[in-house]
Parts: C-alpha cells; sequence; structure tokens
C-alpha cells in the first residue's frame, strides 16, 4: 500500500527519471541517460528523497580536467611523438624539429629517460638521433597518450596503476592538467524506491483541479495526483523590510496617529544649530560628551546674523530673558563650524526658529546622529534618535512625566521604568528615562526636560516647550529581541530572514 501511495503522489519530474535509477548511480551518469537538465533530476530526486525513496550521498573528490595543452595535445599528439618522427629516418638539429622551444625541453627530458634518442654537439649545436627504444615507442601509443584518450574529467582516486603513472608524469608538465575538488552525488535506493522502480506507474494523472472540469464535470472520470500535505518543505524567503527598518517606520506611524507632526534637519549641521542654539556654552564640558565630527569642506555654514546676534546675547548676558547668560564673549565664527549631526534637538532648534511652528503643536524627528565611540553590544558611533517637542501654553513638569511613561509603554513594551533628576544645559527642569531590559538590566532610553527661556526666546517662542529626545536604537533593541546594538544594522541573511515580521 504504501508503494502504491507513494507512486500516485510522484510528480512529472519523477516519473520521467524513475526508469533510469540504478542503485549506486551517480548523479551526472543519471542526468546523461535522462537527457533531463540538470536542475529538473536534482529536484526530482529531492522529492524522491523526501518520500524516503532514495538517499544521496555527496562527497568532495579531486577530479582532474584537461587544460589548454591538454586539449591541444588530445588532438595533436603529444610533442614526444613529434620529436621521434622527426628524428626517426635520420639525425636532427634542433632548429629542425618543428617544436617550441618549451616542447622541445620536456621532450629531451622524457625521451632521454625513456631512453629514446641519443644526443650529440657538434659545432656548439645539439643534434639528436633516434635508438631502437626510440623505434620501438614510435610503434604503439604511450601510457600517457592512452590517458589523454580517457573521457574527461577523470576522478584522481579512481584511477588504475598505470593511470596513475601517466596521470603524474602529464601533471608535472604545464598547462596539460588542472586538478580540482567537486562534490559528487551518489544516488542508493531505498526498498520503497527499488518498489517504485518495479511498479506500474499512471502517467496520465492530474495535476491540478480547473474551473472548466468543475464546470463540465469531467472530473469525475480522471485520475488524480496524490498530494502529501503532511511532508516537510523548504522555508520560503519572502521579500520584507529589513526589520529595523520596518521597526522605524512603525514609530514614525505611532507617532503621527498620537498627533505629532515630522520635522527634519540636515545631517551635515552647523555648530550653531547643533548646539549654540541650544544654550550649550562654547567653553562647556557638557560638549565633550558630544565628541563631534567636524566637516573639512564646506567648513563653516551660512547663517543668518540676525539670529546669530539673538543667541550670542543670551549666551552672553542672558538675552533679555532675566537670566545672566553664561558671561563670556560669544565667538560668531566658530558657531559656522559644519558637522555631522550629534543630537536630534538640532532639528527642534531649527523648528523653533521657523515660520512654519504652530503654537499649540507637537512635533517630533527621527534623526541620524554621529559621535565618536567605542564599539560594543550598547554603543555605536552612527546611532538613530527620535527627538520631540510638544509648544503649548501652560505646560509643565507633570505634563513631561506622563509623555514619558507613555513612550516607554509604547515604543518599549515596559512598565518598568526610572525617571533620574539629570542635567542638561538647554532644559530646566531635567530628567533621563530608563526602562529595564529582561537580559540587559536597566537601560537610559533617553533625557528630557523643558526648554529653558535663554533658547526658546532667541528663536521667536514665549511659551512652554517640553522636549525629549530617546536612543531608538536601544528602544528596538526591547521590541525586537536584539542583545547587540550591532545586530540592528546587521546584513547577515540568515538572522534577518529569522527576524520578526510583526512587530
Amino acid at each position: 500500500m504504501e508503494i502504491k501511495k507513494a507512486a500516485e503522489g510522484l510528480h512529472p519530474l519523477e516519473r520521467k527519471i524513475l526508469p533510469y535509477l540504478e542503485d549506486g548511480m551517480l548523479f551526472m551518469k543519471l542526468v546523461e541517460k535522462s537527457g533531463m537538465k540538470e536542475v529538473e533530476v536534482m529536484r526530482a530526486l529531492q522529492w524522491l528523497s523526501n518520500k524516503k525513496a532514495v538517499s544521496i550521498d555527496e562527497t568532495l573528490q579531486e577530479v582532474a580536467e584537461l587544460d589548454s595543452n591538454g586539449e591541444k595535445y588530445k588532438k595533436e599528439g603529444l610533442p614526444e611523438r613529434k620529436f621521434l618522427e622527426a628524428i626517426k629516418d635520420s639525425e636532427k638539429e634542433v632548429d629542425h624539429l618543428g617544436l617550441e622551444k618549451e616542447e622541445i625541453n620536456v621532450c629531451i627530458g622524457s625521451l632521454k629517460k625513456k631512453a629514446a634518442i641519443l644526443i650529440n654537439k657538434k659545432d656548439g649545436k645539439l643534434s639528436f638521433s633516434i635508438t631502437p627504444m626510440g623505434k620501438k615507442l614510435l610503434k604503439k601509443p604511450s601510457l600517457e597518450e592512452d590517458f589523454l584518450k580517457k573521457e574527461f574529467p577523470v576522478i584522481v582516486r579512481e584511477l588504475k596503476e598505470e593511470e596513475r603513472q601517466a596521470f603524474e608524469n602529464l601533471d608535472s608538465r604545464k598547462g596539460l592538467l588542472r586538478k580540482k575538488l567537486v562534490k559528487t552525488r551518489t544516488i542508493n535506493l531505498t526498498d520503497v524506491g527499488k518498489g517504485l522502480a518495479k511498479a506500474d506507474i499512471v502517467a496520465d494523472v492530474e495535476e491540478r483541479l480547473t474551473p472548466e472540469m468543475l464546470k463540465e464535470g469531467s472530473w469525475k472520470d480522471k485520475k488524480f495526483r496524490r498530494f502529501d500535505v503532511s511532508i516537510n518543505v523548504p522555508k520560503k524567503a519572502y521579500g520584507k523590510k529589513q526589520n529595523y527598518r520596518q521597526f522605524l517606520d512603525e514609530v514614525r506611524r505611532k507617532f503621527m496617529s498620537l498627533g505629532f507632526k515630522e520635522m527634519d534637519g540636515p545631517i551635515v549641521e552647523s555648530d550653531f544649530w547643533d548646539m549654540d542654539a541650544l544654550f550649550m556654552p562654547q567653553f562647556h564640558s557638557a560638549r565633550d560628551i558630544h565628541e563631534a565630527y567636524y566637516v573639512k569642506d564646506p567648513e563653516f555654514a551660512d547663517i543668518d546674523e540676525k539670529i546669530i546676534k539673538k543667541v550670542k546675547a543670551a549666551h552672553e548676558n542672558g538675552g533679555g530673558t532675566g537670566s545672566k547668560g553664561w558671561g563670556y564673549k560669544f565667538d560668531t565664527l566658530r558657531t559656522k563650524r559644519n558637522l555631522l549631526r550629534t543630537q536630534g534637538t538640532a532639528c527642534s532648534a531649527r523648528m523653533l526658529a521657523s515660520k512654519d511652528l504652530e503654537i499649540p503643536s507637537k512635533y517630533f524627528a527621527m534623526a541620524r546622529c554621529f559621535r565618536y565611540d567605542v564599539i560594543d553590544a550598547t554603543h555605536l558611533p552612527d546611532f538613530n534618535q527620535v527627538e520631540g517637542i510638544v509648544v503649548e501654553e501652560g505646560l509643565d513638569i507633570r505634563h513631561l512625566f506622563g509623555l514619558l511613561q507613555m513612550f516607554a509603554k509604547e515604543f518599549a513594551d515596559t512598565d518598568e521604568i526610572k525617571l533620574v533628576p539629570a542635567y542638561f544645559p538647554f532644559t530646566e527642569p531635567s530628567v533621563e528615562l530608563f526602562a529595564k531590559h529582561p537580559d540587559l538590566g536597566w537601560i537610559e532610553l533617553g533625557g528630557a526636560g523643558i526648554f529653558r527661556p535663554e533658547l526658546t526666546r532667541p528663536l521667536g517662542v514665549n511659551v512652554p516647550v517640553i522636549a525629549w529626545g530617546m536612543g531608538i536604537d536601544r528602544i528596538a533593541m526591547f521590541k525586537l529581541g536584539i542583545k547587540d546594538i550591532r545586530n540592528l544594522f546587521s546584513h547577515d541573511l540568515k538572522k534577518l530572514r529569522e527576524s520578526k515580521v510583526n512587530l
């Protein structure tokens, strides 16, 4: 019954190949005998293997193929024979043999070893004459000539003793043979396979049920192929977005669904928008943690002098905000230096100074940032930040805490959070958001606070502004179950195919 069921479930390619199958048969021999394409034979054998009808043994074997000189000598004969033919009737000098210099040198060594020639030297020139052994060699093909007549490629370990000797002689010569390791497949028939080989296979079976068959009722008189729905099938690697790219798109959609509008800014930023407009003093040690990459060309940015003047005043004396500022001389040339953006907050500064700013409103940005750092499981020199602001009259720290708790729940799927007092030059009060990862423990997700008036007023904003920035790379590690931040940007196809699709 098992053989009968297996026979009824044979694919057309399996039916086609069965008559040619023999136990212990080489794959390429089966391809040759069946006249089918290699891919068709391989596919049929894999299906038969799934039915436990055959087993395929794969081994690495050394094979020899003819190289360029080997192909030439197979057609024209070895140069040794031409050498002996040229001198069989009379002694000849080296220039009259009709062979290339390299061939002559090989022939002299080979024929001298076989005692087939005599070498004479007259007036500084070499001449050659044939010996009785040489005449004897001309009467029948040499071992090397017989070897070249074989069908190539040949499996080296299957050569007989005489063939191996000829092989080694030819292999020592330039451009005759080429050796390589190849995978050979041997097909072995199981009891099921032997039974199928003898079974009465029905050739005319239907592969699919068509609408026409149903409409006409002709399906009742047809024989359909049996399908085994329990059999293992290979996994399909369907096209999909890279898992981190998909996560970022999901974050973007979520912010928009919460009523946030997206803002943006350039990756090559100026010191002004990246730090100075954020009320970060030019001499302050807080800049050290940014470890910025400065740009050589163009070295300086073009910035509106009016807004530089307002920010300069805020740094030097508070700029009419009621603050004393930082009390130093602001460097207007330094503020124009170009760098790779070190923080997403630069996008917020640009938005606050923009004529398109709406009050009240909520904004977010997904910003690629760059800072010199030592690469490890939680740090990279380039990273993504999700940055945002809420601009509205009457905002206070309670609104900030509620917002951060919502972010931890929405984006990191955790209720275990800590809000720790922090210091940022541009916010007061300031906090850092930590969340607990099941494997990595407490991880910093970002910083937040309320922008100082020394920042907002020079940019033209006179209402409270809640600001926050989160390391979205680390949040992605929560969501995607990744322990090493480097795997977020992996090119490993196996990892990418096994990654989560739905977030």
